[in-house]
């Protein structure tokens, strides 16, 4: 018994005789062991120090087998407990393993069986114990996975919306009538958003569909999109069929397919007067609703080849003129809650940043010719 594990035990009864009996027992067996007389003075030595297993008589003066061991369980639950009890108290003995006991053993003890129970109490405890560590090891590993997840997918979602707002700068420097429209509309459609409580994922939405509004401009021929004078209805035709060919373009892609109905509605009317399917009302998404008012605010107030740009408060009283016809009230009455400040502010701050982009992609264009020259010369 020489290589048996130094199992701590803690004994607990009334009665001393019995007490020498198990604490001798359990010392040849390979167990150190502590004992006591009563449940008051166990629960003082558990304070200060820990216990592989208890082996406590059920029935003692003052704290009760039961009641140390619902306190015990409570305070030490990696501790095992088993109670002794006499025959006629073997019901007694089972609600105790229901309370947390692993085992009951029985007056007279036969030692052979107090052993075997014990060493099975104390396998248990440490099969418990070894399943505990590994729920926690397994939840830490979940945890940093769900981690290292949610960083890359914030990192793709970045990726994603890197590459929109790129792709929709392109088409605005395509169009120079309106450079920086899709930053601008995007930002005034998202200061509407807020004031009608949309939600983180009904703002998303709505800025990748602002920013892709016009992505099906791509289709449209340059002498129509580029064209100075006022379209034919053959052309208009045709440059109505933006809306159509960037639904589809983004409708094939999974994480724009929300977005994509804001592409494809945002030129519908409140009234039904609009484009491709005459939609009204609440027909019409809320954020392609939000979008129209946004986008006429940045079209007004920007300069044109036959018109240049109008000041806000005729912007202002144009949307207000339209609202129930072209526009939705709700979304009319939030845009005048917003002060001339906002929207200014926001202006500034999208035209900076488109300034900066087309500074960058024209230094980008100078460095590519130079490389050419370069390498011709050479």
């Amino acid at each position: 018994m020489e290589n048996a594990p130094k199992f701590r035990i803690l004994v607990v009864d009334d009665d001393s005789a019995i007490r020498q009996l198990l604490a001798t027992k359990l010392k040849l067996s390979g167990f150190s062991t502590t004992s006591c007389g009563s449940g008051e003075e166990a629960l003082k030595i558990l304070s200060k120090e820990p216990f592989d297993a208890i082996i406590s008589d059920l029935n003692m003066p003052g704290i009760s087998g039961l009641e140390l061991l619902a306190e015990a369980h409570r305070k030490y639950p990696r501790t095992a407990f088993l109670m002794a009890t006499g025959v006629g108290d073997v019901s007694v003995g089972v609600s105790a393993m229901k309370l947390g006991a692993v085992d009951y053993i029985l007056k007279p003890f036969q030692m052979e069986a107090v052993i075997a129970s014990l060493r099975r109490a104390l396998d248990m405890k440490r099969m418990e114990a070894e399943l505990e560590e590994y729920r926690l090891r397994l939840e830490e590993m979940v945890e940093h996975r769900t981690k290292q997840l949610k960083a890359a997918m914030r990192r793709i979602e970045f990726t994603y919306d890197e590459t929109l707002e790129a792709l929709a700068a392109a088409l605005d420097l395509r169009d120079n009538e309106t450079a920086g429209h899709s930053r601008r509309v995007t930002l005034y459609a998202l200061e509407i958003a807020q004031r009608l409580n949309f939600s983180p994922d009904e703002l998303k939405t709505l800025e990748r569909g602002a920013y892709m509004h016009d992505i099906g401009k791509i289709g449209i021929p340059d002498s129509i999109l580029l064209k100075p004078d006022k379209l034919t209805p053959e052309e208009t035709a045709v440059m109505q069929t933006h809306v159509r060919i960037g639904y589809e373009l983004m409708n094939r892609v999974a994480f724009l397919a929300s977005a994509a109905q804001i592409v494809l509605t945002h030129q519908e009317c409140y009234d039904g007067s609009g484009y491709p399917r005459g939609l009204m009302r609440e027909e019409i998404p809320l954020g392609a609703r939000i979008f129209a008012v946004a986008d006429t605010l940045d079209a007004m107030m920007s300069d044109r080849p036959y018109r240049r740009g109008r000041s806000y408060d005729v912007a202002r009283a144009e949307i207000q003129r339209e609202s129930g016809r072209q526009f939705d009230p709700q979304v009319v009455a939030a845009f005048l809650d917003i002060p001339e400040e906002t929207w200014m502010e926001i202006r500034s701050e999208a035209t900076h940043e488109s300034s900066e982009r087309k500074k960058k992609v024209d230094e980008d264009v100078s460095l590519k010719k130079l490389t050419r020259m370069e390498k011709g010369a050479s």
